[in-house]
């Protein structure tokens, strides 16, 4: 028995047979290895510029809408609105975003980034694409812009909605 497990586990990897009927994984069991290994490859750069992931998430979503509430803002990034305070008071202290209430209901904080917080973010970004390139470089030039405009196309219809 364990030689004919064997036996189907060298020939799945060696490519003689396939244990899918169309050669291929479902999109999870692809997707998830990629996202862990750019997540991975992120982590050193979140650290040399001296950011958190959820600080590096909060700045680029407030790139995307200037002025957000912070309760939109949790919601727009799949948090929970107690996480967030920590890293907002984080931000804030440190003078990348500013926090003001809303003049309509002073109970709501209005958040936008200060010049700084875009300005570390662009930079955070430019590594991290740098770092990019060193997955995308194993697709062809024609095969890499196809997944990147699928890609944006399959984040544009499944992110959580703007608020």
């Amino acid at each position: 028995m364990i030689c004919i497990y064997l036996l189907s586990v060298a020939c799945y990897h060696s490519g003689t047979m396939s244990a899918f009927p169309d050669d291929r994984r479902d999109l999870a069991a692809m997707f998830v290895p990629l996202a862990r290994a750019l997540v991975a490859r992120e982590e050193p750069v979140l650290q040399a510029h001296g950011i958190s992931m959820w600080g590096y998430i909060v700045l680029t979503a407030l790139a995307e809408q200037p002025v957000r509430t912070q309760a939109a803002l949790a919601q727009a990034i799949n948090a929970d609105k107690s996480r967030v305070i920590g890293v907002l008071d984080d931000l804030q202290q440190r003078g990348l975003i500013k926090r003001q209430p809303d003049a309509a209901d002073r109970r709501v904080h209005l958040l936008s980034l200060t010049p700084s917080g875009d300005q570390l973010r662009r930079s955070v970004e430019a590594a991290i694409r740098a770092s990019e390139e060193d997955v995308l470089v194993t697709l062809s030039a024609g095969d890499r812009e196809a997944f990147l405009r699928s890609l944006k196309s399959l984040y544009e219809c499944y992110r959580a909605p703007a608020s």
